[in-house]
């Protein structure tokens, strides 16, 4: 089993170090470092993966256009631009309102001092704003200001100072947080019966803010603190009853705050179509109860990344409070057109959310099919290259053999050379001889010239086969 178990981790071992001389194979250079690291790194986790599968679960009810569900926001915090937060009471605003001034990655981050309530937001090298909200500039339009205030009062308040000619052509971009209606209503309540009030907002509505008959107040004293929840309920001018729908409505369109300007149903027809309307243009949104999904649609949106993930708190002071079923419809009844509002804005978020999520995937999908066939280019351009090289080498070779060849028949020539010239030599003594031996003949006599001629000839065969 050992014996086994060390072949096993051997081939392992030589797979991986295969791997690794195929890719440096493969991208010698420089440029595939990155490339490496991704390789031999794991791959960073999907932060938003459990949100895509809680919202696998979602069925939309709302048919929106392509244009409503993708939402990108050209904002350029150098330029002249302006996000203008309109801060629902009771929405988590004020914690979104502080994320976007202090979790915000940003080439310039807003300064915020201990013990002060505003942050400074200053575009990068110039002294002005990007941030018209609480934390930034504070209440400029008054406390809590809505649509109505908002879309009127903030142009005046950036640019009111410069002359007409000298305003930049800015775009506004208004972006808000909804809240589930009961649990907002509640939470409202339980803000109020601790003795808060929103006496100091303005509700300023063309260009005045409504009378006492217009608008009564539901309690005679300082505040209304103490208060219990059915004499909150019971307050027929509570604006706590359907205030997102009315916060986020054109309320010129029914005459502000004069219920006498058109019918009741018909004016709730009107403010709901106008809330829905402006709330589906507006550059962004998010829901109290989808924390993770908002922060992600927020970057996606003005491409601006937060620091640090924003967390979903499940307990709330408005959670801890135990209605029973006739409360809770009640409470929907006085906020049916909020309740209304609440279902088209979580139809539209979701529906944006897996939008931009499939965006995402298919974008992700086709970075992979490029990174593929770059490698698989990459490889094939080495492989030729590899086996020009080795056919260069080849051809070097053979030439360089060539030199060693012609030294080879050289030294075979001379050899030869050196052969002939001692065969002539020896050929030329043997003539030599020869005229000797004639001569002896001569002096001697013929028998004995013949029998010197006969040895002289058996000398020089001898001689020849000697050489041979």
């Amino acid at each position: 089993m050992d014996e086994k178990s060390n072949k096993l981790l051997l081939a392992l071992v030589m797979l991986f170090l295969f791997a690794v001389i195929v890719l440096q194979y493969v991208c010698p250079g420089t440029e595939c470092q990155l490339l490496r690291l991704q390789a031999f790194s794991s791959p960073m986790p999907d932060p938003y993966r459990s949100e895509d599968e809680s919202s696998a679960r979602f069925v939309p009810r709302y048919n929106f256009s392509r244009g409503d569900l993708l939402r990108k926001v050209d904002f350029d915090i150098n330029g002249d631009d302006l996000i203008v937060f309109l801060h629902i009471q009771k929405t988590g605003g004020t914690t979104f309102g502080r994320h976007l001034v202090r979790n915000i990655q940003l080439e310039q981050p807003c300064e915020c001092r201990v013990g002060q309530k505003k942050c400074t937001c200053h575009r990068p090298g110039k002294r002005e704003t990007w941030l018209f909200s609480r934390f930034s500039t504070g209440w400029s339009c008054g406390l809590h200001a809505d649509w109505t205030e908002l879309t009127s009062c903030v142009p005046a308040v950036v640019d009111g100072k410069r002359d007409a000619r000298q305003r930049p052509s800015r775009n506004f971009h208004y972006i808000t947080i909804l809240r589930d209606p009961v649990s907002r209503y509640l939470s409202e309540w339980r803000h109020v019966q601790r003795g808060a009030t929103w006496k100091a907002s303005l509700h300023v509505c063309d260009g005045r803010p409504p009378t006492s008959e217009e608008l009564p107040s539901c309690y005679t004293g300082d505040d209304w603190s103490g208060c219990p929840l059915k004499e909150f309920m019971d307050c027929p001018y509570n604006l706590a009853n359907n205030r997102q729908v009315r916060m986020l409505s054109d309320l010129t369109l029914v005459g502000c705050y004069n219920l006498s300007v058109m019918p009741e149903k018909q004016r709730n027809k009107v403010l709901l179509e106008s809330a829905k309307s402006n709330l589906k243009h507006m550059a962004f949104f998010g829901l109290t109860e989808f924390q993770r999904k908002t922060q992600y649609l927020f970057e996606k949106t003005f491409n601006m990344n937060f620091i640090s993930p924003f967390t979903q708190y499940n307990t709330t002071r408005a959670s801890s409070v135990e209605i029973n079923e006739e409360i809770q419809k009640r409470i929907e009844g006085l906020n049916f057109l909020d309740m209304e509002l609440y279902s088209y804005a979580k139809d539209l978020f979701l529906q944006r959310y897996q939008f931009m999520r499939q965006k995402e995937h298919q974008e992700a999908r086709r970075k992979r099919q490029e990174q593929r066939k770059f490698l698989k280019g990459r490889f094939l351009q080495t492989h030729f290259q590899s086996q020009s090289q080795v056919q260069s080498q080849n051809q070097s070779q053979n030439q360089s053999q060539k030199p060693n060849l012609n030294v080879n028949q050289n030294v075979t020539q001379n050899l030869i050379q050196n052969l002939l010239q001692n065969l002539t030599q020896s050929l030329s003594q043997n003539s030599s001889q020869k005229e000797n031996l004639e001569n002896q003949k001569q002096n001697t006599g013929q028998e004995q010239s013949d029998s010197n001629t006969s040895n002289g000839t058996n000398d020089y065969i001898g001689s020849v086969e000697k050489w041979r």
